[in-house]
């Protein structure tokens, strides 16, 4: 492989990255992608895990981006209906903040701006009854009820690498791009996996930059030249808490600073609260929530939750970068979030960097970064990636060969398929079973190959884990570390003891 050259060398392992990876290869390129660490290690694995249009970018006049990220909110439902699951939100009515009629008016726009929806749409609500009574305080009695979605971020970087090396590419965890050359306009990159320090030199016609928040740093290798500061970084953090409410209701809270706050049923026995936009510079450090933001999200839920919530109710938080393009808006809340491409190929062979965008809207800023490069490959196929299922996505027919969907009705529903499933599989728990059918959809059939029993799973490390489980993300899904198989691939880190975990990181 060191001799060839490569269509397109695509420098980043998150969404953005993953998702053009695996769009160029089913239209014939050629491909490399490399990624410093792990996949979604980094802002992909860090978000509110929704797919969503985003009401509050309504009030910004993002009309484009809600409309666009609408759409593709029914195409991933059809595409990964194991990792995206409806769900409804439940949005208070505060007196003192925005007004109904504007509430009102705003859901109907979300509901009708993108076309044809699967979803209910928003109905009004009484919160004194049913399963949200007594869980918010009782100034709060009347809101609204409308539809979105949740994912599992990482897991779906994950399966947009799957389906990428699934049609050849070549995928490179723990190897960074140091140094970029160019020489009879192919692009020569130095890549130096860690550990070890190995090289090697990987030759490109095209490079996609999907560095996230090194994508400056990445035009300035490149180019040798300082780059114009395009990123306007903005981190966003949460906090995990113990179960707060039951029922699978979201809920969405306004704050007297005009942000947005989401309250979000998660891993079964866990509340998600977030997020906060803080400003962030490379200079800052550590990428980990401050006091101040844990303070701002405990004051914000303890507004609307009639129980209080404190610190000793918090188990876990995590805090993302989001690399934003820079609209010159005071408010980083008011920043926008849809993407801008860049491309350079006046004096090099061309060079695509990518600025901000929404992991909702991934498959279609990758369709529209390979429109960007048309013209550099000519005989590139059309788009695909809508009508075909990611990998563990085929929930009706199991493994295909081509993992396209019919028309009409594109997926067997989920619940139906847990069912088949619990048939095959009737020694795992249901709690075990649901997790593994969420994670990996059709394909638990290959984690779970030659397994007749709880014995055959192998060790247990707690929290559902399994040796059986470990050993299929090492071989198929490029887990290296105890990190990416506990916080990346699974969330079992969350159900496990302290003890469990330092466990299983020795054992691994």
């Amino acid at each position: 492989m060191e001799n060839k050259t490569f269509d397109l060398l695509i420098i980043g392992g998150g969404i953005n990255g993953c998702g053009i990876a695996r769009d160029a290869a089913g239209r014939g390129l050629s491909v490399c992608l490399v990624e410093k660490n792990d996949l979604a290690s980094g802002t992909s694995s860090k978000s509110s895990k929704l797919i969503h249009g985003g009401l509050r970018y309504l009030e910004y006049g993002e009309f484009r981006l809600v409309r666009e990220a609408l759409r593709e909110r029914e195409t991933l439902m059809r595409i990964a209906p194991h990792l995206v699951s409806p769900l409804r939100i439940v949005l208070p009515h505060h007196k003192g903040l925005r007004p109904k009629w504007m509430l009102r008016f705003g859901l109907f726009m979300y509901d009708n701006i993108g076309g044809g929806r699967t979803l209910p749409g928003t109905s009004v609500a009484n919160l004194r009854t049913g399963s949200g009574k007594d869980v918010l305080k009782s100034e709060f009695e009347a809101g609204f009820v409308f539809s979105d979605c949740r994912v599992d971020d990482a897991r779906l970087v994950v399966a947009n690498a799957l389906g990428a090396q699934a049609r050849g590419a070549e995928i490179m965890v723990r190897s960074k791009c140091v140094a970029l050359d160019h020489k009879d306009n192919i692009w020569h990159a130095k890549i130096r996996a860690h550990p070890g320090g190995n090289e090697r030199i990987v030759k490109a016609r095209c490079i996609v930059n999907a560095s996230g928040i090194r994508v400056d740093d990445m035009v300035e290798l490149a180019l040798g030249t300082e780059h114009p500061d395009h990123l306007r970084l903005v981190k966003g953090s949460h906090i995990v808490t113990k179960r707060l409410y039951p029922g699978r209701q979201l809920y969405m809270f306004q704050n007297p600073d005009g942000r947005i706050i989401f309250a979000i049923p998660y891993e079964q026995d866990y509340t998600l609260i977030g997020t906060t936009d803080a400003p962030y510079a490379l200079s800052d450090g550590p990428i980990e929530i401050s006091d101040a933001e844990t303070t701002y999200l405990l004051l914000a839920a303890n507004q609307y939750f009639a129980r209080e919530i404190s610190q000793d109710d918090i188990v876990w938080s995590f805090a993302g970068v989001r690399p934003l393009y820079d609209n010159n808006k005071g408010n980083a809340s008011a920043v926008t979030r849809d993407y801008v491409f860049d491309i350079k190929d006046d004096t090099t062979p061309p060079i695509l960097s990518i600025f901000g965008g929404k992991i909702t809207t991934y498959r279609e800023l990758s369709e529209h970064a390979l429109r960007k490069l048309g013209k550099y490959f000519p005989d590139m196929k059309k788009n695909w990636t809508g009508k075909v299922a990611l990998p563990g996505g085929d929930l009706a027919s199991g493994e295909l060969a081509s993992g396209e969907l019919a028309s009409g009705d594109l997926s067997v529903g989920f619940d139906a398929f847990v069912h088949s499933k619990a048939k095959k599989y009737s020694f795992l728990s249901q709690q075990h079973l649901l997790r593994l059918c969420r994670s990996y959809g059709s394909n638990i059939d290959i984690l779970m190959k030659g397994v007749k029993s709880n014995d055959d799973m192998g060790q247990d490390f707690g929290g559902t884990l399994s040796e059986c489980e470990v050993k299929y993300l090492v071989q198929y899904e490029w887990a290296q570390t105890a990190k990416d198989v506990l916080w990346r691939r699974t969330k079992c880190g969350l159900h496990m003891s302290k003890e469990q975990r330092t466990a299983f990181k020795d054992w691994f």
